[in-house]
């Protein structure tokens, strides 16, 4: 018996190939119909054992028919031979099976000719033939057509190539691969034509394919100019012209390619009247709220979607889940303009089942779900739902958050399923850099953020923060350990601890006329009130030391030098509506600290502050983000104390202040050396205007800086405020955040005649 692969008998042959197949393969289930062994031939490369492996075929079964040609389809599958053949011989035993293959041939050396503009290795990586594989005529063509594409995305649209496949006299297997780039072809010139609404320079930078000049190699793509006419026929579409036409011609000279672009705007088309018509729960009025496109706007079919979509959400967000917004736009002749209806179908009110976590391998199963705002039995509601999303992602345990509904086991009930891709929240970091108010400075930090004191196997899973961090540069030193459980007793109540020392050098640039050395530390317990509302207690205690005072400073200066308890009692109060915690771009965030500083409570000086501080952010266009802040402080001396010690005290100026002045220069300074010893009352407003260039890495920078310190209470916002503008950029580095500004003082600044811009540099360990 002989079997083929893909034999097909004409229909007329059907009964006689049936009969014989009888006749040889009788399926007795005899000896004479046994397999007895199963023999290979023909192979040379591929092993007996690696043919056998891919065949089900096997000694001691029954001959089968069904078997054979799947083993053979199987040895084709597996890439290796060119054809497959099976012979069965009576044996003694039973029939031998005899598998007869021919193996394609094996690549011994790939050659790459008329390769100049690209690299033969670059080439070989595209097309991946590995000297040692099989190949064939299929794979060759691919490889072919690969090249081609890689030369055209390199502007050489002409070039060709072409494979020949030889054997030499060694019995090798050499693939040459020819390869004719032609000649590059760049742009030399782009009109645009027939634009009528949009100037030629609007539509060109819509476009991806430009003349060639200095910093443009021009070079012509042909899918590239397709992406070109694809966007600027969206382009029209989203500004009303729903009948445009867009095409694009070339023209090929010596010099080079021309391109023309063709337009046919057709009529722009505005909305008339919208109606939203099916709707019983929820009001016309409210529904009408969440339109962006009105009567009059431009009209476009992604505009109409959008608004769909916008009142398909407030549905979800009363928990309609299921309702259906369909969207009808009709033209009206009279009116020229295209008449809207939003048809609502509102269907059931739905209900939470069950809420199922997955994804979460470190992270315990509570952390989460301690963080959420829908439960199981509540309505659907979609706001909750968001504000779940932020608070998982405000925790920073993840990298991807997304949320999803299953159906439940009773209609209108729905599981949620959260699918959390989880971050990295232990590390180690060090590295060095240059501040303005520290200089050269080197750090270490080791920290997890999401800590478990309890899980002595990896210690992590239960969302605490513990870190411990050393900071040493040329005039400053910080050495700190803090930790901090946000939920003890099974509620939103957060513990933690700080120990820290401290210490700044004496050094004029930066504002110190004295050496500081502080050790402390702090106790903080806090809780959240509802959603927005954060406040707390803490204790704080701190030996502070100030010694080697310039000799030429006044004896107030002086009177500070010696060694001091501090014992602070604080109270926090903090309102919070950002979107995010990390980089924020809409919402409201104000913290109140109140500060009660006395012998009562063990220290040795008397005083009390208050400081308050406040951010607004507004989103803007493409992910640019304006931010108001203001900052306000006050501080009072009470009992026996007869000022607040110089290292209490408000200053401003510098980088992360009012920038452009010197670090603490704005407010009072020494009569005799011009260093700033501070005030009781603060005020700083900022205004800054940041646009990313490289998304999350690299954003631009604009700002304008004003405030003052003042000596007394009582002359707060007494007098001129110093101000400032300038630019900057903000880098997300491996090491932290990197600030760079440039500020420009718009007042002179204390103790100097003339005005001088200065640059401020900073870097930090965290958003």
């Amino acid at each position: 018996m002989k079997i083929k692969t893909l034999i097909i008998p004409e229909m007329k042959n059907v009964l006689i190939l049936f009969l014989s197949v009888l006749v040889l393969f009788p399926f007795s289930g005899t000896a004479q119909n046994t397999v007895s062994r199963i023999e290979i031939q023909g192979n040379s490369i591929v092993s007996d054992a690696t043919i056998i492996s891919k065949i089900k075929s096997r000694a001691g079964q029954p001959v089968s028919e069904n078997v054979v040609n799947q083993d053979i389809k199987n040895l084709i599958a597996t890439g290796f031979f060119e054809t497959v053949e099976v012979n069965t011989r009576q044996g003694d035993d039973g029939q031998i099976l005899v598998f007869s293959v021919q193996e394609k041939p094996v690549l011994d050396e790939l050659r790459i000719e008329g390769a100049r503009r690209i690299r033969a290795r670059t080439i070989k990586e595209t097309i991946q033939l590995k000297e040692g594989s099989f190949i064939d005529e299929y794979r060759l063509e691919e490889a072919v057509r690969k090249i081609e594409d890689l030369y055209a995305q390199k502007g050489f649209s002409q070039a060709q190539a072409e494979y020949s496949l030889r054997s030499e006299d060694a019995g090798q297997t050499v693939v040459n691969i020819t390869i004719n780039e032609s000649e590059v072809r760049k742009v030399r010139k782009v009109t645009i034509a027939g634009n009528e609404e949009f100037s030629d320079a609007r539509i060109l930078k819509l476009m991806k394919t430009r003349p060639a000049w200095l910093f443009n190699k021009g070079l012509f793509k042909e899918a590239q100019l397709k992406d070109d006419v694809s966007r600027i026929k969206d382009f029209y579409l989203q500004h009303g012209f729903s009948d445009a036409e867009v095409s694009a011609e070339t023209e090929k000279k010596t010099e080079g390619i021309y391109v023309t672009i063709s337009v046919k705007e057709g009529p722009q088309y505005f909305i008339g009247e919208v109606e939203i018509k099916g709707n019983e729960m929820v009001s016309t009025g409210e529904l009408r709220q969440s339109l962006v496109h009105t009567q009059g706007d431009v009209f476009s079919e992604t505009a109409l979607y959008e608004d769909a979509a916008n009142l398909k959400g407030v549905y979800v967000d009363k928990g309609y889940i299921f309702a259906n917004v369909e969207p009808l736009s009709i033209y009206d002749p009279q009116t020229e303009r295209i008449q809207i209806t939003y048809r609502v179908t509102e269907n059931e009110i739905a209900y939470l089942e069950q809420i199922n976590i997955q994804g979460n391998e470190k992270t315990k199963d509570e952390v989460i779900r301690r963080e959420l705002r829908v439960y199981p039995g509540d309505k659907f509601d979609g706001e909750k739902l968001r504000r779940s999303k932020e608070r998982l992602d405000n925790l920073g345990f993840f990298e991807e958050v997304t949320v999803d509904t299953e159906p439940g086991s009773k209609p209108n009930w729905v599981d949620l399923v959260f699918d959390v891709k989880e971050a990295k929240t232990g590390y180690v970091s060090f590295g060095g850099g240059y501040s303005s108010i520290d200089e050269f400075i080197g750090f270490m930090e080791i920290r997890q953020r999401n800590f478990d004191y309890q899980n002595w196997k990896t210690f992590t899973g239960a969302g605490q923060d513990l870190s411990l961090n050393m900071s040493l540069g040329t005039i400053t030193d910080r050495y700190q350990l803090s930790f901090t459980n946000p939920w003890i007793f099974d509620q939103p109540l957060s513990f933690g601890f700080d120990a820290y020392k401290k210490g700044h050098d004496q050094e004029d640039d930066v504002g110190y006329a004295y050496e500081e050395d502080i050790r402390g530390g702090v106790l903080r317990l806090s809780r959240e009130f509802g959603e927005r509302v954060k406040a707390g207690v803490a204790y704080r205690f701190e030996r502070v030391e100030i010694s080697d005072v310039v000799d030429d400073a006044t004896q107030a200066l002086k009177d500070e030098a010696g060694e001091n308890d501090l014992s602070t009692g604080e109270f926090h109060l903090s309102y919070d509506t950002r979107n995010s915690v990390f980089t924020p771009s809409r919402g409201i965030y104000v913290t109140n600290t109140l500060q009660l500083t006395g012998s009562v409570l063990g220290g040795d000086r008397d005083f009390v502050k208050y400081f308050v501080r406040g951010s607004k952010y507004f989103p803007l266009f493409h992910d640019s983000v304006l931010e108001i802040r203001g900052r306000v402080g006050f501080g009072d001396t009470i009992d026996s104390t007869d000022k607040i010690p110089i290292y209490e005290r408000f200053f401003a100026g510098g980088a992360s202040t009012i920038r452009g002045y010197q670090e603490r220069k704005v407010g009072p300074i020494d009569a005799v050396t011009d260093d700033p010893v501070g005030g009781e009352a603060l005020f700083v407003a900022n205004i800054e205007y940041t646009y990313p260039l490289v998304e999350d890495f690299l954003k631009l920078a604009t700002f304008f800086d004003t405030g003052n310190v003042w000596a007394e209470n009582q002359d707060f916002l007494d007098g001129d405020l110093k101000s400032s503008v300038g630019l900057g950029f903000r880098v997300k580095t491996p090491l932290g955040p990197v600030s760079v500004d440039y500020g420009w003082p718009l007042d002179v600044e204390p103790g100097e005649e003339d005005k001088e811009g200065r640059f401020h540099f900073n870097i930090s360990r965290g958003f």
